[in-house]
């Protein structure tokens, strides 16, 4: 019984976070004429502001919605770059958060230039482990175990996920230091919807955490079958 428990705990850490994020977005992500513009236009309209010379603000693919800081590039879905809803307002101005931080060179975009390469390394690791350890303990004469494959696997993708807690700060500044001030000016939405606007930032900077997580079940599930 005291098992079960724990399995159900550890499912809610894992998938909770993710669900609400997912949740989150989706909620507050209607259409809204009364707002000024679209997160595209947004973005557009904040580079300028903040004199971002070298970024450049593009579409990527639905919900990859990031900042490239080796391209110079906002890169925002289309739900984002041409909606015209709350969280299309606040995801841009998260992402723009993210340029303003990295072209400023402000101490605090650092963390992602530090960890994100090192993220990505790792997961094509967890990668090669999950397919290819039975021919690696071939190779090393390792006797192959699948409690050990499995153990390997997992613990690779936890540390994936205490790296993107390292880079947490870097997503909380670019939610409540850049886009919440900017947002709260009262410009692009009203005073009466800062609190959800609150909800979506954190959302917005609990995004690779929560993906993260959900990975290790992904990896999980996979390894089983």
């Amino acid at each position: 019984m005291l098992w079960v428990i724990v399995i159900i705990m550890a499912l809610v850490l894992i998938v909770g976070p993710n669900i609400w994020v997912r949740w989150t977005l989706k909620r507050y992500s209607q259409e809204r004429k009364d707002l000024a513009g679209t997160g595209g236009q947004l973005a557009e309209h904040l580079a300028k502001r903040f004199e971002l010379k070298n970024v450049t603000i593009e579409r990527t693919v639905e919900g990859q919605d990031h900042f490239d800081f080796i391209a110079h590039a906002v890169r925002l879905s289309p739900s984002v770059f041409d909606g015209r809803s709350l969280t299309a307002v606040a995801v841009s101005a998260h992402e723009v958060g993210h340029a303003i931080a990295h072209e400023k060179k402000e101490p605090i975009s650092r963390l992602s230039t530090r960890y994100l390469p090192l993220a990505r390394v790792l997961q094509r690791i967890t990668g090669c482990m999950l397919i290819g350890w039975p021919l690696i303990s071939v190779l090393m004469h390792i006797p192959y175990t699948a409690q050990l494959h499995a153990m390997l696997v997992v613990i690779s993708a936890f540390v994936a996920v205490l790296i993107q807690l390292a880079m947490l700060p870097e997503e909380w500044d670019a939610s409540f230091n850049k886009a919440l001030p900017i947002l709260a000016e009262g410009n692009y939405v009203s005073h009466s919807e800062l609190p959800v606007i609150k909800r979506i930032l954190i959302a917005c900077a609990m995004t690779y955490v929560a993906s993260a997580l959900i990975k290790v079940l992904y990896f999980w599930r996979w390894f089983r079958r």
